[in-house]
């Protein structure tokens, strides 16, 4: 007997989506799984994995001078509860994924980082809402923040792995 896929119609469906919102409530956390992997991984291969793409997605803006604010500066960005996480900094017009703790920490839940990637709603609404907190160098922080939301950036997959930088 052959197995057949269901229909794209059906995997959208309320009950579908219901069922999903009960599992997201009850099933653990992945943050700290995540962080046993993040912690497990060399800080070369995170570079090798992570600076390409952030560049080619801020290609044009670093282009145009508007990291240069940021030279020499280290920001955290970390999922609740102390990890998984990631400091970058920005040095000779690129940014790169450096070992340590931020200037400022912009802290969150993986969905409200998800949420703010892919600018489904207002930047100060997450961190009015304290979806998102920064700590450390708020006026750093803040400024980033202001930077990414008034920039035109695309988050796809496409860009980040396909463009040049």
């Amino acid at each position: 007997m052959a197995f057949s896929l269901p229909p794209i119609a059906a995997l959208h469906s309320p009950l579908m989506d219901q069922s999903l919102a009960v599992l997201k409530e009850f099933l653990p956390s992945p943050a700290p799984a995540l962080g046993t992997i993040e912690r497990s991984i060399p800080m070369p291969f995170k570079q090798l994995v992570a600076e390409a793409p952030l560049n080619r997605l801020f290609a044009e803006a670093m282009a145009e001078g508007e990291f240069d604010d940021f030279e020499g500066r280290r920001i955290r960005l970390e999922v609740n509860g102390g990890h998984p996480g990631i400091t970058f900094g920005f040095w000779a017009g690129r940014l790169r994924i450096v070992d340590g703790p931020g200037e400022a920490t912009i802290r969150g839940s993986l969905a409200a980082f998800k949420t703010l990637a892919e600018r489904k709603q207002d930047p100060d609404q997450l961190f009015f809402q304290r979806r998102l907190v920064i700590e450390g160098d708020t006026e750093l922080g803040l400024a980033l923040k202001n930077l990414l939301d008034s920039l035109e950036w695309d988050f796809s997959p496409r860009k980040l792995l396909f463009t040049k930088s």
